[in-house]
């Protein structure tokens, strides 16, 4: 990818399965990596996987729902690599539950985590874009979130939401060199769909009608969705702005 090289990009969930192949993805493009997760041990274990591609890693763990907690660290990447480039806002929580079984705490958790957290990462990065006239953001939504689904309501909302303030900062930020697009992961074989699936022949059984569900006929795996994320990162994106990319296998197709 055109332009990625010797930037600096903060990664959210970053010891997540598709969180570490972003990293990875990154890294292999020559980019300085900001891992930020709550899991501070799998953070550590990918940063040194981002070392051994020679590029810098830091790793920082921040409970990205805590607005104070999140400015701190950004200013602390910002201090250490000198400036921030790319924001790539990827971790997300949820657990499988029907909409009428779940309650206000459970609601606020999952909004915290999936719209309010990425807020927070917009609002203490985008001004550091703006000082060096430009940048490149990206926000793991989610299919969930285009048609939704069962079990999902609250999560779905939030990723819709997210979808939908990214177009809104994009539109306002167009001219400043900035760029804000989400990317929408269908079905992916990571730890969130396990929770999801559940476990034993329930399981199999959800993963076997997913799997003829999508065209292409299996899952799609965290390695297929750092690939977009790694181009609308780079300076081969630079006119591409408030849009959605579905990475589904042809499951959903939108025009």
């Amino acid at each position: 990818m055109k332009g990625l090289n010797s930037k600096v990009a903060i990664v959210t969930g970053a010891g997540g399965g598709i969180g570490t192949q972003i990293c990875l993805r990154l890294a292999e493009a020559g980019c300085h990596v900001a891992l930020f997760d709550v899991a501070e041990a799998q953070a550590e274990a990918n940063a040194e996987r981002v070392r051994a591609a020679g590029v810098n890693a830091s790793v920082h763990c921040v409970d990205i729902t805590d607005h104070a907690a999140v400015s701190a660290a950004v200013e602390a990447v910002a201090g250490e690599h000198g400036r921030i480039d790319v924001l790539i806002n990827n971790a997300g929580w949820d657990i499988a539950d029907p909409f009428l079984e779940t309650q206000p705490d459970f609601w606020d958790r999952v909004i915290d985590v999936n719209y309010k957290g990425p807020l927070n990462l917009h609002h203490t990065v985008l001004p550091h874009l703006m000082k060096q006239g430009g940048g490149k953001v990206v926000n793991i939504a989610s299919d969930a979130g285009r048609v939704g689904s069962s079990g999902e309501a609250v999560y779905a909302g939030c990723k819709a939401a997210i979808m939908a303030f990214g177009k809104s900062v994009a539109r306002e930020l167009a001219r400043t060199g900035i760029c804000i697009n989400s990317v929408c992961p269908g079905p992916t074989d990571t730890n969130l769909f396990a929770d999801f699936a559940g476990e034993g022949e329930f399981g199999a059984k959800v993963r076997a009608g997913l799997e003829r569900a999508i065209p292409m006929r299996r899952l799609g795996q965290p390695e297929d969705v750092a690939g977009i994320v790694a181009f609308l990162a780079s300076e081969d994106a630079d006119f591409i702005t408030g849009q959605t990319i579905s990475v589904s296998g042809g499951l959903t197709m939108h025009g």
